[in-house]
Parts: structure tokens; C-alpha cells; sequence
């Protein structure tokens, strides 16, 4: 009897039948997307009404609304008016799938010592992808869920410049949610680590500390402070509660939030434009690029405003307590349980620690980097919508990889300038620093190896800093 099917291949469908899920999920969320990146720069309910034709306004049916088939289905034409849909749609739908098929085949589906082309694609998945999908889903539905918000905030961003700050809310919720609670049900349901993923990560029978392969002294999927200790654990409580402080103070007007004058600023700055060109308010043809004094648009209004500064020190009110908090918080928990053996530490409040650290250190070079900017140049040197882009990102992947990722943005910002000299009739309009930030922090997710060799010996071969 001839075998049809390789035992190798036998073995894969299982897996194989979970990509092709996974894939079809991708372009689910890819169609969502396209919901949210139309309905939320206008206001709308993402929700309800039913998705419409733009052109007729006829209800959409399921057919289609099948993500990519519907629209090639179609004929990118709508079935009821025939007016052309954009390829956008197919197009966003195609990549979500991609990128969510990538990441779980290379997670889950491809050997670790496979390479292509003389890159080690074996090497990214970091390396509690090994205990397997079985083991570590929470962790790749944080993934995936921050993928998926960075990819609707890049377009909204690359459209409005403007970041809803849901978009950057939800994956933080899902880190907690899923990350922490992962922790919960590991430390009190499942057992030992060495039961559930020998090898990968295991507890020594006489201190109890627990490893993540990448980088020693780290406890779970996500880079947890190692060498620090418990004084991690305490600033990042400390730095959160500090948060809500200033949030609380904010809310009771006994901070004044920043840039609160802008718009009226803006329309004084919009009458004076008008009164000196009259004829800008008849003229409804598409309008000249602006300058610096003929503000046209929003980005040119908000680079000539004026009181950056000032508008910084009222900011730097708003951080004052989550940094006191942050360093009380450190010194106390270091004071009350000794050492940096943060093992000693139960395993959900350890995995607590790095979700809220990531939050506060991801958006926090962000927020060093606006500040200090715009004191220096008196213009706004990155948007809050940044801020929380990068936030939601260190709540979801740790500490570290934030960190890499905003300065590599600035290569990607390079990148992009060349080719829009290249193609200068496509990409000639400036680009918000988001759509960057969100490039650069898929490289660090799918290129790590490659950045970790370029970054020399403290990254080399440990899949973040060296932590003893």
C-alpha cells in the first residue's frame, strides 16, 4: 500500500489545520479594522448601524462581507449601485491575515533551527513559544490583539494624525487581563513549571527560581526585571498608583491638562487667516500647501502653536507623582523583602510588575522625549497619541522591546524620507512619528535575531539585556 501522507506531514496537520484558523481570524480583525479606521476619526458608533454601501447606503449582506473573497467576489464593485469599493479593504484584510498567520507560524509551526536564506527564522519566536501553543496562548492572543491595534492605529494616524486612545487602551486591557491571569492559573492550577515544560522553564528543587530561556533571572513570558528584584515589582506599582494620582488631580482641575487653550487659539489663529485671505472662504478648490503664515491644516495649526512650552511644565506636573510614587514604591518594597530574589515573589504579581512596567517605561521614554523636545525647539515634539501607542506596547511585550523599538523608529522615519524622495508624486505628504513607531515595533517582533546581532554583545544571544 502506497503512504499518500509523510509521518512528518501527519504530524503537522494539527498544526497546520490551527494556521489556516488563525489566518481566517487575521482577516476577521483586518475587517474590523476597516470599521474602525472609517467610523472613529468621524465618531461614529463602531457598532451599530450594519456596515452600508458609502455610496447607495444599502445594507451590506454577508456575502459581502466576507473578508478579501467578497471583494474579489464583487469585482471591487458594489453589487447594488455598481460603484467601485476601494482595494483598501482587501488590502488591510490581506495583511492582518498575513501578519497574524506569520506570527503563529513562526511561534508555533516552524523548528527552531530552521533558516532561510541564512537567517535563523527558527530564532524569533522568543522562548516560551516552545512549551507550545497548548501552554502559551494567552500570550499569543496579546500578540495579537496588539498587532491588530497597531494596525489600525497606523492608518488612522497616517490619515487624521491623530491616535484614538481606545485603540492603544484595549491591547493594555488584554495584557492584564491575559498575561496576569495566565500567571494565576499557571502558579495555582497547573503545578510546577517543570511538569507542564521541562526545559524551557524550570525551578531548582532548592531556591525555587524560576527561568525564562531568553534571558536569566526572568520568570514568564514577559521580561520581568530580573536583577532588580522586588524593587521592580514595588516602582511599578508605585509608578500606577502615581498615575491615577495625577489622573485624580487632573479630573478635579487641580492640574490643568495641556494645550486646554488650543482651540481657541486655533480659531483666532483661522479668523485672522480668513480675514487676510477672503477669498480662501469661496474658493473651495484644493488648497495650497501651507506655510508658516497661512496655516491650512490641522498639523500646520498645531506646529504654529505657540505656548509648547508652557504647556510642557504643566506636563511635567501631571508626571511628578507617578515618578515619586515610583521611586517610594521601589525603595519600600526593597526595604520590606530584602534582596533582588524577585523568584520569592508570587508569579501573578511578578507577572503584574512587567505588564505595568512595560506600560509606564514604554510610554515613558516617549514622554521624555516630548517633553524635553519641546522645550528645547518650542514646538511639540511627538504627540500624547505616541505616548500611549508605546505604553500599550510595553504592557503587551515587556520592558525592553518599547524601549528598542522608539529608536529604531527613527531609522524607519530615514527610510521612509528616501523613498518618498523617490517617489515623490505618492509620498510626498509628511508622515506622524505613529506609523513609524508601529513599522519599528513589528521589526523588533519578527527581526529580533537581526537586531540582537546589531546590537552587539549585550544583546547577543540572550533575547534582551544581559540580567544576570
Amino acid at each position: 500500500m502506497i503512504d499518500l501522507m509523510p509521518p512528518g506531514l501527519i504530524m503537522l496537520l494539527p498544526k497546520l489545520t490551527t494556521l489556516l484558523f488563525v489566518i481566517a481570524a487575521g482577516a476577521c480583525v483586518g475587517s474590523l479594522i476597516n470599521v474602525l479606521v472609517y467610523r472613529m476619526p468621524l465618531g461614529l458608533n463602531v457598532v451599530t448601524p450594519a456596515s452600508r454601501c458609502p455610496s447607495c447606503n444599502h445594507k451590506l449582506t454577508w456575502r459581502e462581507n466576507i473578508p478579501i473573497f467578497g471583494w474579489v467576489l464583487l469585482r471591487g464593485k458594489c453589487r447594488f449601485c455598481k460603484c467601485k469599493i476601494s482595494p483598501e479593504y482587501p488590502i488591510v484584510e490581506l495583511i492582518v491575515a498575513l501578519l497574524f498567520g506569520a506570527i503563529y507560524a513562526l511561534w508555533y509551526v516552524v523548528p527552531a533551527d530552521a533558516s532561510l536564506l541564512g537567517v535563523p527564522i527558527g530564532q524569533i519566536a522568543p522562548e516560551w513559544a516552545r512549551n507550545g501553543a497548548g501552554h502559551t496562548w494567552p500570550q499569543m492572543v496579546v500578540l495579537l490583539v496588539l498587532v491588530g491595534s497597531l494596525v489600525a492605529m497606523t492608518i488612522i494616524d497616517a490619515r487624521t494624525c491623530m491616535i484614538p486612545l481606545t485603540l492603544t487602551r484595549v491591547p493594555v486591557v488584554v495584557a492584564l487581563l491575559f498575561t496576569v491571569g495566565h500567571a494565576v492559573w499557571f502558579q495555582y492550577r497547573a503545578g510546577s513549571l517543570t511538569e507542564i515544560a521541562p526545559g524551557i522553564w524550570s525551578a531548582s528543587e532548592a531556591a525555587r527560581r524560576f527561568r525564562w530561556g531568553t534571558a536569566p533571572g526572568e520568570v514568564w513570558t514577559i521580561a520581568t526585571g530580573g536583577v532588580f528584584g522586588w524593587k521592580f515589582i514595588g516602582v511599578a506599582l508605585g509608578g500606577t498608583l502615581g498615575l491615577v494620582v495625577s489622573n485624580l488631580l487632573l479630573k478635579l482641575r487641580v492640574i490643568s491638562p495641556s494645550f486646554a487653550d488650543y482651540d481657541e487659539w486655533a480659531e483666532a489663529e483661522m479668523a485672522k487667516h480668513n480675514a487676510a485671505n477672503p477669498e480662501s472662504q469661496s474658493d473651495r478648490q484644493e488648497p495650497e500647501p501651507s506655510s508658516q503664515d497661512q496655516p491650512t491644516d490641522d498639523a500646520a495649526m498645531w506646529i504654529r502653536y505657540p505656548h509648547a512650552r508652557r504647556e510642557m511644565i504643566r506636563e511635567l506636573a501631571f508626571l511628578l507623582p507617578p515618578v515619586a510614587f515610583g521611586i517610594l514604591g521601589g525603595k519600600l518594597f526593597a526595604a520590606q523583602f530584602g534582596g533582588p530574589d524577585i523568584q520569592a515573589a508570587p508569579l501573578w504579581l511578578v507577572a503584574l510588575g512587567g505588564v505595568l512596567m512595560g506600560y509606564l517605561i514604554g510610554g515613558g521614554v516617549v514622554w521624555a522625549v516630548r517633553v524635553f523636545g519641546s522645550l528645547a525647539f518650542g514646538k511639540e515634539a511627538m504627540g500624547l497619541g505616541d505616548v500611549h501607542m508605546m505604553a500599550a506596547v510595553g504592557a503587551c511585550l515587556g520592558w525592553i522591546d518599547p524601549t528598542i523599538a522608539f529608536f529604531l523608529a527613527a531609522f524607519v522615519g530615514v527610510g521612509y524620507a528616501i523613498l518618498a524622495k523617490i517617489f515623490s508624486g505618492k509620498l510626498s505628504r509628511t508622515m506622524p512619528y505613529g506609523p513609524f513607531l508601529a513599522v519599528a515595533t513589528l521589526l523588533v517582533i519578527f527581526a529580533k535575531p537581526l537586531i540582537e546581532l546589531g546590537l552587539g554583545e549585550i544583546f547577543h544571544n540572550t533575547g534582551g539585556l544581559n540580567i544576570p
